[in-house]
């Protein structure tokens, strides 16, 4: 053998060809504070321009003990019977909407921080999954849902005729609540009773808010759990990557306004 092959070999003989792949993962996954899994990993570095596969990451991760975290069933309740009028499921669980303000969903979900209940009333708009209003408060009460309703009324385009889907809760049953709805050209929608999954969007990122800000977190007070709310929320939007649409929501729908 040639001294020079030699010497390569033993220079090379233990380079990690993965090396720069697994620095720029743990950079990724540390950056999102570990809220990441393989997926939308992978859609970072194909946007970073690195030519790499699903199973490629994934195995990287696992090497580097690296993973997404995972989420629990937890879940607040609402419905307490037929105590106002039911709407129709028009959604249908077609989660699929072709411009921002067609259809939009709601929910309540609770957080027990520091031996105290939090509640979080947000809306999504199903175009690209943005949370456009939301209100915290530490009651579910009709107050907090007339705080989330005027902050989608102060965002809703002029022309705008949206779809607005829920659950059966009390809250949407509530004649104050349909009334607001009908006179801003907004029709309401429910779920039926006992399917969760007819709201599965919201429920999707119900889980998936509470594995990546709430669960294994430890708050000293509400109020600092409820500034990370906030802030998770703004990352949410602007920031953290929606796997079918390759970007996050305020980029996605700022990118199909400039098409």
């Amino acid at each position: 053998m040639a001294r020079s092959t030699f010497y390569y070999y033993l220079k090379h003989v233990n380079k990690d060809k993965y090396e720069c792949e697994k620095q720029a993962i743990l950079d990724i996954f540390n950056a999102n504070k570990g809220r990441y899994g393989y997926r939308r990993i992978l859609t970072v570095l194909r946007n970073k321009g690195y030519s790499i596969n699903h199973k490629t990451v994934l195995k990287l991760m696992n090497s580097l003990g690296l993973k997404g975290k995972q989420r629990k069933n937890d879940k607040y309740h609402s419905y307490k019977g037929e105590i106002g009028k039911v709407a129709n499921n028009l959604l249908k669980r077609n989660f699929y909407a072709a411009k921002p303000f067609e259809k939009l969903t709601t929910d309540v979900t609770q957080f027990k921080v520091c031996n105290e209940k939090v509640y979080l009333s947000p809306v999504m708009d199903l175009f690209n999954r943005e949370i456009v209003s939301y209100s915290i408060s530490l009651n579910p009460n009709l107050r907090q849902i007339r705080e989330m309703l005027y902050g989608l009324l102060d965002k809703l385009p002029a022309n705008a005729a949206p779809i607005f889907h829920s659950d059966q809760g009390w809250q949407y049953q509530h004649a104050e609540y349909q009334r607001l709805l009908a006179e801003h050209n907004i029709t309401q929608s429910m779920s039926r009773k006992g399917n969760c999954m007819d709201n599965g969007a919201m429920e999707n990122f119900f889980g998936r808010l509470k594995v990546e800000m709430f669960y294994g977190e430890h708050f000293q007070t509400v109020n600092e759990f409820i500034n990370c709310l906030k802030e998770y929320i703004d990352y949410y939007n602007n920031e953290r990557i929606v796997s079918k649409l390759k970007m996050s929501p305020v980029q996605f729908r700022t990118h199909s306004l400039e098409s």
